[in-house]
């Protein structure tokens, strides 16, 4: 029932993301977590939809479905998203969260862009969690417009509810790169 829930919120996603038309797919890789995302319209002003599956490994995996709508202040590029996300916490039940946040995006020359986002979702927005944190920061280089290498930290928590084990699912640096179509 959660993968046919998951299917037709990806569909209702990707048929409110029409003007997005640049398509992104990309790996980071921590110490002890990988990250494989997808996205469509996320480096465009407009509708963007994105998906991740990132896998810890001591403390489970996430998936997650996003959309947001990014906006151009100049050079500077907000993301304000909203994501669905079902958690598989080691140890523990597997369950929901709906997570608010966003990104920020700026350039400091044409090559290298500073990049941060945070997304929140409290006990009200999910379930066997108490709540749910994820937060990254790093640098972008992009030698050439179809390739980005990315440099960065990121930390995501489970915070267990109910006498449950928290679950820290990434904590730490990590390198990546990306493809642009």
């Amino acid at each position: 029932m959660k993968r046919v829930a998951m299917t037709t919120g990806a569909l209702a996603l990707l048929a409110l993301a029409g003007s997005a038309q640049a398509i992104e797919g990309g790996v980071t890789v921590g110490k002890e977590y990988t990250d494989v995302h997808v996205g469509l319209g996320t480096t465009t002003p407009g509708f963007a939809l994105s998906g991740d599956w990132l896998r810890s490994d001591h403390d489970g995996n996430v998936e997650s479905l996003g959309l947001g709508y990014n906006i151009a202040l100049g050079d500077v590029f907000l993301s304000p998203t909203v994501k669905a996300l079902s958690t598989n916490p080691k140890d523990t039940k597997d369950g929901y969260a709906i997570a608010v946040g966003g990104g920020v995006r700026v350039p400091v020359t044409k090559m290298f862009n500073v990049y941060g986002e945070y997304f929140y979702s409290p006990d009200s927005f999910s379930s066997h969690i108490d709540d749910y944190q994820e937060a990254s920061a790093g640098v972008s280089f992009q030698p050439i417009s179809l390739v980005d290498v990315t440099v960065g930290y990121k930390y995501m928590s489970m915070n267990g509810k109910d006498g449950r084990k928290d679950n820290v699912v990434a904590d730490g640096p990590y390198v990546g790169a990306a493809l642009h179509f």
